[in-house]
C-alpha cells in the first residue's frame, strides 16, 4: 500500500506496522483517518511513538473510527465512561489482560478495536503481543478449515469478570454480563480476511460439538492461535499508543514488571455482528 499523508513501517511479515507523521492529539484530516483505517486493516495492530493524549483527545480520536465502547465491568472515571484505566504497580494483585483474549468477545458485537495510550511505563518489561488471527487460520488444514465451517461457540464474560472482581475484592452483586454466540470463523469486513475468532478469554464451548469434543478442539484452537510465528510483540516507551484491530487480533499484556508502574488508558470503539 502506498500512504500520503502517514509513513506505516510493517514489523514483521504477519502483522504490526509503526505509524509516523501524525499528531493523534491533534484534528486529523479525513485523509488521515482513511490511511489509519487502511493501515490498521492491513496490518492488524499499529503502533505509534511520542504521543500525547488525554481523556478528551482519547476519545475524540477513537471517534474518527466509530461509536465509543463502555466496559461492562469497569465504566470509567466519573465523567468519562467511554475510558478504560489501565494501571498496574507495587500494590496490584491483577493487571489487565494477563491471558490471551479478544476483547469483549462475549459482547453480540464485539468492539472494533480498542486504543491503548501508556504515558508511566517500567524501566523493562510490560511488552504487549498480538497475535493474528488470519495468519493462524490460513496455518490450518485444508480439513480442518473445512471442519470449523457453519461451527459457533459461545462466548460468555460472567466467569472471567466474577473471576477480576473476586481478585479485587469487589463483591458480587448478581451483576448481568455479555455472553453471545459467534461463528469459529469470521470474515473481515474490510479485508475480506478469514479469521479464527475463539479465546481462552471468554469462549467457553462450541456450541454443534458434545462437550468433550468441542473442549478438545477449543484446547488445540487456543494453542494454535497464539504460536509465537502469527505474533508482534510491542516493546512500549513513554506516551505510546497501540492500536489493534479487536476483529483481527488476540493480545497479551505481559506481568513482569512487578512491582514497578505501568499506567495509562484505553478508548474502545464499538465493532459489529461477526459474520
Amino acid at each position: 500500500m502506498s500512504y500520503e499523508t502517514i509513513q506505516v513501517a510493517p514489523v514483521t511479515p504477519h502483522l504490526g506496522a509503526e505509524i509516523s507523521g501524525v499528531d493523534l492529539s491533534g484534528v486529523l484530516s479525513n485523509r488521515q483517518v482513511s490511511e489509519l483505517h487502511t493501515a490498521l486493516a492491513e496490518h492488524q495492530v499499529i503502533f505509534f511513538r511520542d504521543q500525547r493524549l488525554d481523556y478528551d483527545s482519547a476519545k475524540a480520536l477513537g471517534r474518527h473510527f466509530g461509536e465509543l465502547h463502555i466496559h461492562p465491568n469497569t465504566p470509567g472515571p466519573e465523567g468519562h465512561p467511554e475510558i478504560l484505566p489501565i494501571h498496574a504497580d507495587g500494590n496490584s494483585k491483577r493487571i489487565a489482560g494477563e491471558r490471551w483474549h479478544s476483547d469483549v468477545s462475549c459482547d453480540p458485537e464485539p468492539p472494533l478495536g480498542s486504543i491503548l495510550y501508556l504515558h508511566t511505563v517500567p524501566p523493562v518489561g510490560g511488552d504487549t503481543l498480538f497475535s493474528s488471527q488470519s495468519a493462524a487460520y490460513e496455518a490450518l488444514s485444508p480439513r480442518m478449515k473445512t471442519f470449523l465451517e457453519g461451527l459457533t461457540a459461545f462466548h460468555d464474560g460472567g466467569p472471567s469478570y466474577r473471576a477480576t472482581n473476586a481478585k479485587l475484592g469487589i463483591p458480587e452483586t448478581g451483576k448481568v454480563y455479555p455472553h453471545a454466540v459467534h461463528p469459529l470463523v469470521r470474515t473481515h469486513p474490510m479485508s475480506g480476511r478469514r479469521l479464527l475468532f475463539v479465546n481462552r478469554g471468554f469462549t467457553i464451548r462450541i456450541n454443534e460439538l458434545p462437550e468433550d469434543e468441542g473442549r478438545a478442539i477449543l484446547h488445540f484452537l487456543f494453542e494454535h492461535s497464539t504460536k509465537p510465528d502469527f505474533q508482534v510483540r510491542f516493546r512500549w516507551r513513554p506516551h505510546s499508543v497501540a492500536f489493534w484491530d479487536n476483529r483481527a487480533v488476540q493480545h497479551l499484556a505481559v506481568w513482569d514488571y512487578f512491582p514497578n508502574t505501568r499506567s495509562g488508558f484505553r478508548v474502545t470503539i464499538k465493532g459489529d455482528r461477526p459474520v
